[in-house]
């Protein structure tokens, strides 16, 4: 493989949107919808609006896997297979819930409607 000159939460960005938004000139940052603001010259400044676009990038990447485990479950029609989806989609939704992505008493909800739903299989 080749050296890249890109960060790696830089070649995420660029793996997604084609481009990097972080370049050292001119002094904005392109953010998502194609939206151009100013961004300050401070360096923190700057580093802050990259890590803080890897952490959105990674947190709706956990969001919609979560999602989709919870659409696998609520499709399972097998007891065995259901019990087994719905002990790792809780530990998601825990996980989601700690870290803020998601409401706790949202992933509560749901965790309680999962368990209603696995026990009538």
């Amino acid at each position: 493989m080749h050296e890249s000159k890109y960060s790696c939460s830089e070649q995420i960005l660029i793996n997604l949107f084609g481009f990097c938004f972080f370049n050292k000139k001119p002094n904005f940052a392109v953010l998502q919808q194609n939206k151009v603001i100013e961004m300050a010259n401070h360096k923190s400044a700057k580093k802050r609006i990259k890590s803080s676009e890897v952490k959105r990038l990674r947190n709706r990447y956990q969001h919609k896997t979560t999602r989709t485990y919870l659409k696998k479950l609520r499709e399972s029609t097998d007891k065995v297979e259901a019990e087994k989806l719905l002990k790792e989609v809780t530990s998601m939704l825990d996980k989601l819930s700690k870290r803020n992505i998601i409401h706790k008493k949202k992933a509560a909800n749901l965790k309680s409607s999962l368990t209603k739903q696995v026990a009538t299989l």
